[in-house]
């Protein structure tokens, strides 16, 4: 499962753009438990909090530890490291960790930049993922992160996404195992490739941003996740879950 963007407060009543984050994504998570859909694990990529508390990290902890599931989660550019890191490395949490399961790894990535909303991927985590794809067994790579590697069409969005995507790009690919990367940060729905490798965006658990816009806007789309199926032969499958327009 995909999870992303809850943007949660320390208090549960909490409003961003006019919805309530905390009742945003426990409809998300009831909803990922009723549908019985068998997942393996949780991928949550930023942006869990957003008013820079680590009351939130605890409520995110709450919400989403009764699923069962181990949750592999990275930052966001509202996210505070530190916090972050503390609240959410210890199972079935792991902050920027790595999982292998079936012939995959998944590996998170830190694309945050302090006090700015763009990303950008250190030279050193470059190699440090690297290092753990050429160390590996699996076959194929799940890359999570949390920005965007590829233009959204949102001139806004895409001046605040991954400010080194050409080389991030580039030296997935060249490892030869990358088959997919995965991000949140643009609160609307994504599908495209970089050659050989599948880029997929999934929209908040809370408020979506207009898609193709040239500034800053809301549409009226609710909260989502993503059901993401890694095949044995390194091809990917997904499907986009919308909860009812009610549930905004």
């Amino acid at each position: 499962m995909h999870v992303t963007d809850p943007h949660l407060f320390a208090d549960p009543g909490g409003i961003l753009r006019g919805t309530v984050t905390h009742s945003s994504l426990r409809d998300v998570l009831a909803d990922i438990t009723a549908s019985d859909w068998p997942a393996d694990f949780i991928a949550m990529t930023g942006d869990v909090i957003q008013d820079d508390s680590r009351a939130a990290y605890d409520r995110f902890r709450d919400l989403i530890e009764p699923l069962g599931l181990p949750v592999f989660c990275v930052p966001g550019n509202h996210d505070i490291r530190e916090l972050m890191r503390d609240a959410l490395s210890t199972s079935p949490f792991q902050y920027c960790g790595t999982l292998e399961h079936d012939n995959w790894l998944v590996i998170g990535v830190d694309s945050c930049v302090r006090d700015n909303a763009a990303g950008y991927v250190e030279n050193t985590e470059l190699q440090r993922l690297e290092e753990i794809i050429a160390g590996t067994d699996a076959e194929h790579v799940l890359v999570c992160l949390h920005h965007p590697p590829l233009p959204t069409g949102s001139k806004w969005l895409d001046s605040v996404g991954l400010s080194n995507a050409d080389e991030f790009l580039h030296r997935i690919e060249e490892t030869g195992k990358v088959r997919a990367a995965i991000f949140g940060h643009v609160h609307q729905a994504f599908d495209s490739r970089y050659n050989s490798i599948h880029i997929i965006g999934t929209p908040s658990t809370c408020r979506q941003f207009k898609k193709d816009s040239d500034d800053f806007a809301l549409d009226d789309n609710p909260p989502a996740y993503r059901r993401i199926l890694l095949h044995s032969d390194g091809s990917v499958q997904s499907e986009l879950i919308w909860l009812p327009a009610e549930s905004k």
